[in-house]
């Protein structure tokens, strides 16, 4: 049987035009990020996560790198015209429910997603945009060709969500105390910050949130051994629930249990961290 055999030939055409009922449209997140080879960071696990949560990833690529699950040895910026095509490309045609940014590669990129951003807002001021900064692997290995805190500057200015792990909040803030890192990442423009715990010590892993008008913590048990791809796993759930408007407390929540569900079933590439189960 031909393959228009199997599909119902010329009168499946027929049906479609006399009135079938459209597929379902999926909510869409817009993510900038880089590639990851081994497949437990950047893009790979922010598609696989956003689709977790019931929503489609586009995805921009800021960065190649070559790195595997523990260290990173490369990275390479795309150009910025580049990223605004790639960008443009989708934005012109599909409706953005939310946009996620792992590493932006440079800050010339940093500067074309926010004019992405900005443009996108000018239809939907209330677009939410999550930003997880990442700025270097949990080896320490630099992600981002040049300062990565200044680079990030433009697009704290714009975040709805910043989900920085410990070090990335005190590098970013340069406070020791939660609470006050908060209280300067969102004088630099983010209205929520999700500050994880997953650095620290102790027994339990301790997120803490602070927002507008309140602040509230959420204690999970700790997991032993590392994990590839845990805060991009975090941002993209957070991105995929908000772009089919969960609320943002509801989001929050909902997306943590998910990563520590995915922490719980992690699997092994190599030897070093485990890829999360998304």
């Amino acid at each position: 049987m031909t393959a228009q055999g199997a599909q119902g030939g010329h009168g499946s055409g027929r049906a479609r035009e006399a009135g079938a009922a459209r597929p379902p449209v999926r909510a869409t997140v817009l993510v900038f990020a880089g590639v990851d080879p081994s497949g437990g960071a950047g893009i790979a696990a922010d598609l696989q996560a956003i689709a977790g949560q019931g929503a489609h990833a586009l995805t921009v690529v800021t960065a190649l790198t070559a790195q595997d699950n523990d260290r990173v040895y490369d990275v390479q910026p795309v150009e910025p015209a580049l990223l605004l095509r790639q960008a443009r490309a989708l934005t012109e045609k599909i409706r953005i429910g939310a946009v996620k940014v792992g590493i932006p590669g440079s800050a010339a990129n940093a500067l074309a997603i926010a004019e992405v951003v900005l443009a996108l807002r000018r239809d939907q001021p209330g677009l939410a945009l999550i930003v997880d900064p990442v700025l270097a692997s949990g080896h320490g290995d630099t992600l981002s060709r040049g300062d990565a805190v200044s680079a990030l500057a433009p697009l704290l200015a714009l975040a709805t969500v910043l989900t920085p792990n410990g070090p990335e909040a005190l590098a970013l803030s340069g406070r020791q105390e939660p609470s006050e890192q908060a209280r300067v990442l969102r004088a630099k423009g983010c209205r929520h910050v999700l500050i994880t715990g997953g650095h620290d010590g102790g027994e339990q892993v301790v997120n803490r949130y602070f927002g507008p008008d309140a602040s509230q913590q959420w204690r999970w048990p700790r997991l032993p051994g590392g994990f590839h791809g845990s805060g991009c796993t975090l941002a993209s759930a957070i991105a995929g629930l908000l772009a089919q408007g969960v609320a943002l407390e509801a989001a929050l929540a909902q997306a943590q249990a998910y990563v520590h569900r995915a922490l719980q079933d992690a699997y092994a590439v190599a030897d070093g961290q485990r890829i999360p189960r998304r």
